[in-house]
């Protein structure tokens, strides 16, 4: 849960250099987003960034994660250079420390004076789910895609490895949902050339976002290993899209086996993107972990390789700047989706 005791801060600058324009930062700014892996977040404070802003994300003595703006209000130093003693993150420069809810709580150089209630940094709303530590930058309430399977005794979680994409987080995304790029990216994985075919599909806008029921033949197997599925069977790839930068795929696997995948880039600037991808399954749970790490770092690699070379880099959101075909009804709609969001009427990322 959010803790509910945080001051209300003075709302964070726009940041200096930034790579987004102004009017797409404060629409993205609302949103929630994975800054880092929960087991990365210890008491020694780590650095992050978060659409270019500076954060700095640590473990109090209780095990609370706390994300925060990094930079000490006195002299402008990254907390991430310094420590944390009990509940308090203490600058490395003049020793200045801060509480949990970002107000400062000693000055050594003067240690009976009275602290203003000035001398207070930006703590941001925090939620640890599903292996990951969330935050956001001026939302007003938790909005965090729901995966409810993480927590399914039947499922097993799984967190792969983080993967950093010289690319927009747009078009991470579209690409993720892009169900005609199979047979052409994923050819060493799993897709085929040879039935590059994109059967029809329907898409429907929801109160969440949108949802895409897709039905084909192409096997979610990896090669090698197609022959595992029976003659003749349909793979429904379910997709929910939960805007602007998080989309949930469930993968239906023969006898009623299930691979749900959470697709959560996080948007470090707006040419560079870590990806987060939690999955669950409810099949091959007695089998080495490892494989599955390989499989999907292999299977993100190929995209990675094509968002790092599109152009324009950024993702347009005006449907006359690129060519559709049938196949790109979710990617059609999402593009929609986010303009009506109010981001750039151009391009996003």
């Amino acid at each position: 849960m959010v803790d509910s005791k945080l001051k209300k801060k003075s709302p964070t600058p726009y940041p200096r250099d930034c790579t987004f324009s102004l009017e797409d930062w404060r629409v993205l700014s609302q949103y929630w987003y994975p800054v880092a892996r929960a087991d990365e977040v210890t008491e020694k404070p780590m650095a992050v960034k978060l659409l270019d802003v500076e954060l700095v994300a640590y473990r109090t003595e209780n095990n609370k994660p706390i994300v925060a703006r990094d930079l000490c209000v006195h002299r402008g130093t990254p907390l991430s250079m310094g420590w944390v003693e009990g509940d308090n993150i203490v600058c490395p420069y003049h020793g200045f420390s801060y509480g949990p809810d970002g107000q400062c709580t000693s000055i050594p150089a003067h240690p009976g004076a009275k602290i203003s209630p000035r001398l207070c940094i930006n703590v941001y709303p925090t939620v640890e789910r599903y292996g990951l530590i969330w935050t956001t930058l001026s939302g007003e309430k938790e909005e965090i895609p729901p995966f409810p399977v993480w927590d399914d005794a039947e499922f097993q979680p799984i967190l792969p490895p983080t993967i950093d994409i010289a690319g927009s987080a747009g078009r991470q995304m579209e690409g993720f949902l892009d169900v005609a790029h199979f047979a052409w990216v994923h050819t060493d994985t799993f897709g085929d050339r040879n039935n590059p075919f994109v059967p029809s599909y329907k898409v429907q806008e929801t109160d969440y976002g949108l949802h895409t029921e897709y039905l084909s033949n192409v096997s979610n197997y990896p090669k090698g290993f197609q022959d595992q599925a029976p003659k003749d069977f349909k793979w429904l790839r379910v997709f929910d899209v939960f805007p602007p930068l998080a989309a949930r795929l469930t993968v239906h696997f023969p006898e009623g086996g299930r691979l749900w995948i959470l697709n959560v880039p996080c948007p470090i600037s707006a040419r560079y993107t870590r990806l987060f991808c939690p999955i669950a399954r409810n099949f091959d749970k007695d089998k080495p972990i490892e494989d599955v790490y390989e499989f999907n770092l292999k299977i993100f690699n190929e995209d990675r390789e094509m968002v790092e070379n599109q152009k324009p880099e950024e993702l347009p959101l005006d449907l006359q700047a690129e060519a559709h075909i049938l196949a790109d009804k979710t990617s059609i709609a999402y593009r929609k989706l986010l303009k009506k969001m109010g981001l750039g009427a151009t391009y996003t990322s």
